[in-house]
Parts: C-alpha cells; sequence; structure tokens
C-alpha cells in the first residue's frame, strides 16, 4: 500500500494534471448519488422527511460542552476546535440521516458519476455564496482539495490521495478521477467522498497559513457563522439572514434558532446543574446514573423540563478501554485477552449505571454488520483467504465475551485462573503478589482518560487488575493534553471509541489500517498493523451491493474482536435527551437519531 502522505504529495493537481483526460460521466446528471442501491427521494422533493419544513425561526438554543477547545478551523491535526463549527462550513453534498448513506445536493445543485465510479462531476449551484457575498466556485473546490490533502487531518489526506485528475471544465464545474486499487477494483466510495469534502474559500486563505490554528473566524458559507468568541469557555453562533441556501429542499426546516451557544464546562456535573437552573436548554445524557437520579428538580417535576428516550438504529460507538499494541507491554495478543477477562462488567452495568446499558461485543454495535454466531456464506468467503492467519477458533467458536457472575470484584475467580494461564503463557509470572516478566519488571502501565466521570470504570476496571498482581494507574488530564497525546499515540491504555456509520468504508482504514498505524492524529488509536485487516478493510469500500458490504464489515468485526485490541464496554440503543419545554423537534426521528439543528424554539422571545 502506498503511503497516502507521500502520494498526496506527488499528486498535487496542477496544469499538468488538469491538462489530462478523465473518463466520461454518465449522460444524464443527478440530484444525489447512493452508496448501494437507489435514492429514497426524489429530484423533486421537496423537504426531507424529518423536519418540519414550517419550522418557525428565532430564539436561542445553548448547549454545555464538557473541555475547552483553542482552534476554529477543525480541518488539521494541531488543536482542540470548538463545537458547532460544521454549522459554518458546507460541502459539495450532503446526507439524508434516513438513508445509511445516501447525499444530496447542497453546494452542487447536480452530479454525474462514472459507471464504474472512476470519475465524478459536480456542477456548483449558481446561488452558492461564501459569507461576504463572493461566488463559491471551482477554483475553491481545487483549491480544497489540494490544500486538505497536504496540510489536513490523516483521515482526509488518505482519501484525496486517492484522487489523481482534476479539473475545472468551467467556472463552476469540477471533475474528479481516481487511481484503481492495487487489485485494479475501484474505490466506490470515492465520488461521495468527494461530495464530503469541506469547502474552503481560496481567495480568504490567500494570505493565511491552514495548517495553524486560530481563533479568527473563517470565511464560510454554512447557515451560521461565528458571532463571538471566548476562548476554551464559549462560542457563539448566528443565523445567517441573506443565508443563499435556505429555500434549498435539503435545508428546509433545519437551522431554525437565530442563535447557536456553546458554553463549556470542565466537569460535567456542573454542566448538569446548570441546565436544571436553565443555563441550557438541551442536553444527551451519556450517563444512565444520572439520567437516572441526576434531573430532579422543581423545572422536572412542573413540566419546564421534559425528558425524553429515542430508540436509533445506528451503530453506537465502539466504546472500550483501548491498547496500545506500539508498546511492547501489549503485543502479545494473550496478554490483552487476559486482561479483558478479570473484571465484573455485569457487576458493573448493573452497580454504575442502573443496567440501562449493554456491553459492547461488536465494533459496530447496535446494528446489521456485526458479527453473530458463525462465519458463514459471503463473510465466510472473505475470511477464508486468511485461513491460515487467523486464530483457528474463529471459523468454530463464535465470538464470546467472558461470563461473570455478577457478584463484582468478589467474584470471577474462574476468570482470573484463566487470565493468569494466559499471562504465563505470555512470560508472566506472580512474584511477592505482583506480576513480573522473566527479567523481574513489575507488569504497570497507566489509563488516559480526558473526563474525570469515565474514571468510575477505569478504576473498577484497576482494582480487578491488582487481583492479577498488575498496577494500573488512571490518569484524568485536561482537553488539550489528552488531545496532543492522543494525537501523538503517548498512552499506555485510553478510554475512547471508534464510531461507524451504517456504510462503513474508507475510514476504516483509517481507525485499523497499517499506513495509519504510523502517522500521528490518526484514530489507528490501537496501532493495529495486520495485513488481514487491511485486506479486508480495504475491500468494504469496494463493495458493490448492500449484501457484500454487510459481509466484509462483519469479517471485519469478527478479525478485530480476535484480536482484543481493546476492553468493551458499554452502549445504548436509544438516545437520552433532556430539553426545556419551549424547545420543540419534528415528530418523526431519523434513522441516526435525532437532530438538533431540525429543532425550534417555540416561544422565542
Amino acid at each position: 500500500m502506498i503511503r497516502p502522505v507521500l502520494l498526496a504529495l506527488a499528486l498535487l493537481v496542477g496544469p499538468a494534471a488538469q491538462a489530462q483526460t478523465l473518463p466520461a460521466p454518465p449522460d444524464t446528471a443527478t440530484h444525489g448519488v447512493a452508496m448501494h442501491g437507489d435514492l429514497r427521494l426524489p429530484p423533486d422533493f421537496s423537504a426531507l422527511p424529518y423536519v418540519n419544513p414550517d419550522a418557525p425561526k428565532g430564539g436561542t438554543i445553548r448547549q454545555a460542552v464538557t473541555g475547552s477547545f483553542d482552534t476554529l478551523n477543525p480541518h488539521i491535526v494541531k488543536g482542540v476546535p470548538a463545537q458547532g463549527l460544521g454549522y459554518t462550513f458546507e460541502t459539495l453534498l450532503t446526507r439524508s440521516w434516513d438513508e445509511p448513506f445516501s447525499l444530496y445536493g447542497l453546494l452542487a445543485d447536480r452530479l454525474a458519476v462514472a459507471a464504474d465510479r472512476s470519475a465524478v462531476t459536480f456542477h456548483i449551484n449558481s446561488a452558492a455564496r461564501w459569507h461576504d457575498g463572493s461566488p463559491v466556485t471551482a477554483d475553491d473546490v481545487l483549491f480544497s482539495l489540494e490544500t486538505q490533502r497536504v496540510h489536513g487531518t490523516p483521515n482526509r489526506r488518505l482519501f484525496y490521495a486517492k484522487v489523481t485528475k482534476a479539473e475545472a471544465l468551467d467556472p463552476r464545474t469540477v471533475r474528479f478521477a481516481f487511481a484503481p486499487n492495487a487489485d485494479g477494483g475501484i474505490d466506490r466510495e470515492m465520488p461521495l467522498l468527494m461530495g464530503l469534502m469541506p469547502i474552503h474559500s481560496k481567495a480568504w486563505w490567500a494570505d493565511k497559513p491552514f495548517d495553524r490554528t486560530t481563533l479568527e473566524p473563517i470565511l464560510g458559507s454554512g447557515p451560521y457563522r461565528v458571532a463571538s468568541v471566548d476562548a476554551g469557555r464559549r462560542v457563539t453562533y448566528e443565523r445567517v439572514p441573506d443565508y443563499w441556501g435556505r429555500d434549498l429542499p435539503i435545508r428546509r426546516g433545519q437551522f431554525n434558532a437565530d442563535r447557536l451557544d456553546f458554553v463549556y464546562y470542565r466537569d460535567d456535573s456542573v454542566a448538569l446543574e446548570a441546565f436544571k437552573a436553565g443555563d441550557g436548554d438541551v442536553r444527551r445524557e451519556s450517563d444512565p446514573a444520572k439520567w437516572a437520579t441526576g434531573y430532579d428538580s422543581p423545572a422536572l417535576r412542573d413540566g419546564r423540563i421534559e425528558r425524553e428516550e429515542l430508540a436509533h438504529q445506528r451503530p453506537d460507538a465502539a466504546r472500550g478501554l483501548i491498547f496500545n499494541t506500539r508498546r511492547p507491554l501489549f503485543a502479545d495478543v494473550r496478554v490483552r485477552q487476559a486482561l479483558g477477562m478479570a473484571t465484573d462488567f455485569v457487576w458493573i452495568g448493573r452497580t454504575l449505571f442502573h443496567g440501562a446499558l449493554t456491553r459492547t461485543a461488536s465494533y459496530y454495535p447496535n446494528s446489521e454488520l456485526a458479527a453473530q454466531g458463525l462465519p458463514q456464506g459471503a463473510e465466510l468467503a472473505a475470511l477464508a483467504p486468511f485461513r491460515d492467519r487467523l486464530p483457528p477458533a474463529l471459523f468454530t467458536q463464535p465470538f464470546a465475551l467472558p461470563v461473570t457472575d455478577g457478584n463484582g470484584p468478589a467474584g470471577g475467580r474462574a476468570n482470573r485462573r484463566a487470565a493468569l494461564g494466559l499471562l504465563a503463557e505470555a512470560g508472566w509470572t506472580i512474584r511477592d503478589g505482583r506480576l513480573t516478566d522473566a527479567a523481574g519488571r513489575p507488569f504497570a502501565f497507566e489509563i488516559l482518560l480526558a473526563d474525570p466521570a469515565e474514571e468510575r470504570v477505569a478504576l473498577e476496571f484497576a482494582r480487578s487488575l491488582d487481583g492479577l498482581g498488575i498496577a494500573a494507574r488512571v490518569r484524568a488530564v485536561d482537553s488539550a493534553q489528552f488531545q496532543a497525546r492522543l494525537d501523538r499515540f503517548d498512552f499506555d491504555m485510553v478510554l475512547r471509541w471508534w464510531a461507524s456509520s451504517l456504510s462503513p468504508g474508507n475510514e476504516q482504514l483509517y481507525y485499523y489500517g497499517s499506513d495509519a498505524a504510523e502517522q500521528e492524529g490518526s484514530r489507528n488509536l490501537a496501532g493495529i498493523r495486520d495485513p488481514v485487516v487491511d485486506s479486508i478493510a480495504h475491500s468494504i469500500a469496494e463493495a458493490t451491493t448492500r449484501a457484500d458490504l454487510v459481509a466484509r464489515a462483519r469479517a471485519l468485526d469478527r478479525v478485530l474482536l480476535w484480536g482484543h485490541y481493546m476492553v468493551p464496554l458499554f452502549y445504548s440503543p436509544v438516545d437520552r435527551l433532556a430539553h426545556w419545554s419551549r424547545l420543540r423537534r419534528p415528530a418523526v426521528t431519523p434513522l441516526y437519531g435525532p437532530l438538533i439543528e431540525s429543532w425550534w424554539v417555540a416561544d422565542p422571545r
């Protein structure tokens, strides 16, 4: 596999590339594109099915954020970006959140995709404008490609390196062609990924460095612009009154509040108290314990605060205590498996989370993408070429999490014995009550956290490891230090997650691919370097049908599970939202769950 950064430097879009002939697209342009199958919405749709197209405009929606921020540019590695910046930037196409992966025109009002998906042509809407009134042009699109595949985040550099040719056919039309994969296949996701590329103003960036953090509001084209910034504490957005796309069907019924206010708190418990006191309008609750007991207040009892549990059908985040396999301590899969056997997560789920969460047993929990039972059919076919490089048990035993008795730290003796057996096979022995290697060095490591609220789970995990003679130290740091250490892979174990959509694709290599393991700032937190993972993850984006994609995702899920790269934690099949009664939401919840941008203020005084 060619390293994406080197390929990006070699393939910068220039006059020579622009002069080359690209594969011809189909004769008929379309209003959108689906990853698999057909679009659900016709060309003449008037609004998305999960919005209220007649929602009133006005008012303010305030949300609390835990942590801090130091940049208004979310498209580079450096810094911690402020919440809500996605409302200021736009892309050529945008998603319908009621379909697995379908995009409809935004900055581009139509597109044409080559039959084999080796090229795509976008026509920019003649009405598309930057916030300063200047038009969005093909040159802006080409600038955005060049800039982000050199200075952008690692995932974007990985994706955009596959663009081999790009040209502006006229001031509002741009065409891209894509390199075939090493096996000759075409990455069928690339036209969609180009549609989701953030577009920047070439003129605005002419005298500014793109790769540095900044608190200067960046010129955008979206429904909101930055109104004020208090570094690390608050960012406020104002709705653009003459927003060019306000009447587009894909935008109707959304972005209804005049102002969006994101207030930062160091501690989530303080943020909850502020919400109950009226200093916030809506809150997503991720902690079932707080949901069960933390919202009692006069406002809740008299109906001014409303709480809802809304089921969703998206894969939930695969959250866990992730091993950094770059560390020799965690290089042996037997060690990783052993550490996952020591803790009674049934007891943790009942005691800390009121039994409201489900233990994660997949990298795609809560979805059809999760591996189930034994591999068969198309999934087995995807795994078969690698049989000699995979654990034999993968083909003969369904993956299962360790069974615990729910009695907490006092129970689990059988699991601990099995764990000590695996550790002994890996060369670790108990000496004077502590686990040591052949040289007498103790087994000790640090668990890195970003949120003090996560300490409860991490401390219980550390206590259970003490029963194996392992010293695990839990450390929570501020958001800036946490992000810096995460970007450098400067941790032993981290409590983090991977999030996937119903249509996983190229990002799986960014999460789990060997090349990403070497790229600072990538999401391959575990440092996975496995040619089998590379091959299966690479094949997902080449799937030509939904059935093929599901089979390949299940194959990847199974390989990752048997690699024991994390100690899985919990997920929720519902979204828990609390809001003050002045906020209203549409009657329909989309496939991916509720969207705050479709809500409105009932009394926008």
